[in-house]
């Protein structure tokens, strides 16, 4: 568990913000792009995930199994460069 900090609130607009540490953020598994909900709890602020948001290439292809989704297939034969 990574120890509490004390952060200061920024003026972001006509909000309020206050930036996720990167190792608080690595722990909570967040990413940018990544959707978030907000709740209240008693005057505490609760900031939990409320799903991936936009994936990353590299999370795309993290998740790719050629097995499942099977193989390239060629609507036509090869064009231009790709004849070899």
């Amino acid at each position: 568990m990574i120890k509490a900090r004390e952060l200061r609130i920024q003026k972001w607009g006509n909000s309020l913000a206050v930036r996720i540490p990167a190792a608080i953020a690595r722990q909570a598994g967040f990413h940018a792009g990544n959707l978030v909900r907000l709740s209240m709890q008693g005057s505490s602020v609760l900031v939990s995930s409320a799903g991936q948001g936009e994936l990353s290439l590299a999370q795309k292809l993290a998740m790719f199994d050629p097995q499942r989704h099977g193989g390239e297939a060629m609507v036509s034969g090869r064009k231009g460069r790709e004849i070899v």
